[in-house]
Formats: structure tokens, sequence, C-alpha cells
């Protein structure tokens, strides 16, 4: 899908992974300080992300922790968009308890 060595802007990826229906209210969410990269808050949507990192937020009434896997080309349907990440199983088994 990309390059290793690439990144992509948080709000940005937040979109294309499908967290977000829109790249304003992505950005939105990052301004608020709702979104941890790799455990520290960020405010700024250029941030910048790459595959492996961890992201953490809060997400339809629970916290998601997440590792980016990739980083997408485009905002496609759902299911390549579940490609992008994986949920981490701790938060996955609260999900389904």
């Amino acid at each position: 899908m990309s390059d290793p060595g690439s990144s992509i802007r948080l709000d940005k990826w937040l979109w294309q992974a499908r967290f977000c229906k829109s790249r304003t209210i992505a950005a939105a969410l990052i301004t608020d300080g709702a979104i941890r990269v790799n455990s520290a808050r960020v405010t700024k949507p250029a941030t910048t992300i790459k595959a492996g990192d961890g992201l953490s937020f809060f997400h339809g009434g629970r916290v998601r922790v997440i590792r980016v896997l990739a980083l997408g080309e485009r905002r496609g349907p759902a299911p390549e968009a579940r490609l992008l990440y994986f949920e981490l199983e701790d938060t996955a088994a609260t999900r389904d308890a």
C-alpha cells in the first residue's frame, strides 16, 4: 500500500481508516487532544504517523487502542479500511464482553 519509511497526516489517516466521516471531524478530535500517538497526546492535525505507530482514542462509546499497519492511498470501502490497522487484543476482548 505504501513505502515502509513514508508517513501520512494523522487527520487524513483517521479519515481513510473510516474512524471519522470527514477530515474536518478528524482534525477537530485531534485539536481537542482526544487522540494519543505512541502514548503522547497530540493537538496538531498535521502530526505525521507511520506504520507501526500506536493510537488510542475514544470512539463508539469505548476506548480504542490500535496499531497502524499501513498508510493507505485512498478512502476505500470498510473491508479495505480495516486492513490499515490492528486493534489490540485487550480492547477487542472488552468490546466482546
